[in-house]
């Protein structure tokens, strides 16, 4: 964004600053032919940090190759790494810097996600709000989405991708899984080009309709990664959005090798087919459940949709609940107030985990003696029931709630019949 102050003169500008905001900054710069760098800082930390941000803006000036420029910020809490995306930001709307990064220090990578680690809750964050960053693990959701599609004004994506590239650098999100959401294609591709080289976990990939969109997607990954000289794993998530990505999701689903869940958007979904959004969902009962059969045959994890009145605690939690009932994971916040009410609705009873222990040690039981037949006391157990138990167990594991401990302890449980049988003590 530019502004012209006269015939000589033109400022471009990045980032914001005012009473309501918090944690970022705005910066002008001003394109000029000589003079050097001339920096003008307000800020009410500055009589503390004050020598450390303009020490750190020559350096971001350096970086991106400018030496004549006259540079305001105007700080309101940033971090360094906010404060030097917001130079490089307004540096590039300058038409300066072409080709050139300024990067913040690296922190060590979290170690590689897991394909199958779980899905409950992903916290949606806008990728134009810095304040959102900083404490977003303190919430523990199993994902967080730095998001760049719906979140962020079509005017702030350029400035967006540069400042949740250097998040994804300098930003400690603790356990939580790291996640992309990038635009609709084929503006994604330039954010692609941006993060892909800080390694997040997952790319989100909207509004997807044919296979070919997570195909150009895996391949821009792949041609980043390869110039950079990463080889980390990145896995995809594919969003249908439409009709025609429902109808086409078999085809979606098995596009990539590297997409782990799937996923739907009901808002644009129910805007396509032309109707209202209900808390209900009856208007989207056949999408959901075709989302969820489709993942399970290709292999992959099912994840709902948002639930967006965040007042409703009541709703979301009985909208979760059917989400399990249906078969999915887990799905998408946009309020840590609510990841408690999902992680509870999507986490198993006690007496589900109990059955399911007592079920699963009987079935291990009867393998190791090579009986074809598991039993509960009197009662036979049905082979599927079998199946559902250990999957149960096995995502119980996942989240933490089913312990070796309570495995071991199920196990002697269910021994103890047979050893009182056998004449044991």
């Amino acid at each position: 964004m530019a502004t012209t102050a006269n015939v000589n003169t033109a400022t471009y500008e990045a980032g914001r600053s005012g009473p309501e905001v918090r944690s970022d900054c705005r910066v002008v710069v001003e394109r000029r032919p000589a003079g050097g760098i001339d920096i003008e800082l307000q800020s009410k930390v500055a009589a503390f940090y004050g020598d450390s941000i303009l020490t750190q803006a020559r350096q971001v000036l350096a970086d991106l190759g400018i030496e004549h420029a006259r540079l305001v910020i105007e700080d309101m809490g940033a971090l360094p790494f906010v404060i030097a995306a917001r130079i490089e930001a307004a540096v590039r709307r300058a038409g300066l810097g072409e080709g050139r990064r300024s990067l913040p220090e690296q922190m060590a990578l979290p170690a590689p996600s897991a394909r199958d680690r779980p899905r409950r809750s992903r916290l949606y964050l806008p990728g134009s709000e810095p304040k959102y960053f900083i404490n977003a693990a303190l919430h523990a959701p199993d994902t967080i989405i730095l998001d760049l599609e719906d979140a962020v004004h079509a005017n702030e994506k350029d400035a967006a991708r540069v400042l949740v590239r250097n998040a994804l650098r300098a930003v400690d999100f603790g356990g939580c899984e790291r996640m992309v959401r990038i635009n609709q294609l084929p503006l994604g591709l330039a954010d692609l080009d941006e993060v892909v080289p800080e390694s997040p976990d997952l790319i989100l990939i909207p509004k997807v309709e044919h296979a070919e969109q997570v195909a150009e997607v895996e391949q821009r990954i792949a041609r980043v990664q390869a110039r950079c000289g990463v080889h980390r794993q990145i896995w995809l998530l594919p969003i249908l959005e439409s009709a025609l990505g429902i109808e086409n999701a078999m085809a979606v689903a098995l596009a990539s090798p590297h997409i782990v869940v799937l996923t739907i958007g009901l808002e644009d979904y129910t805007a396509d087919l032309g109707v209202v959004k209900t808390a209900l969902g009856a208007e989207s009962l056949y999408a959901r459940t075709r989302l969820v059969n489709i993942a399970r045959a290709a292999g992959l994890q099912a994840n709902d949709s948002v639930y967006g009145d965040v007042g409703d605690v009541e709703g979301l939690a009985a909208w979760a609940r059917n989400a399990r009932a249906l078969g999915f994971e887990g799905m998408g916040c946009v309020h840590p107030l609510q990841i408690a009410v999902i992680h509870e609705a999507f986490a198993p009873t006690h007496q589900e985990i109990e059955r399911a222990l007592r079920i699963v040690a009987a079935y291990e039981d009867a393998q190791t003696r090579g009986l074809g037949v598991v039993s509960l006391g009197s009662k036979m157990v049905d082979v599927p029931v079998v199946q559902r138990a250990v999957k149960l167990v096995q995502r119980a594991e996942r989240m933490g709630v089913v312990t070796p401990e309570m495995r071991a302890a199920a196990a002697v449980q269910a021994a103890a019949p047979r050893a009182h049988s056998d004449g044991g003590e």
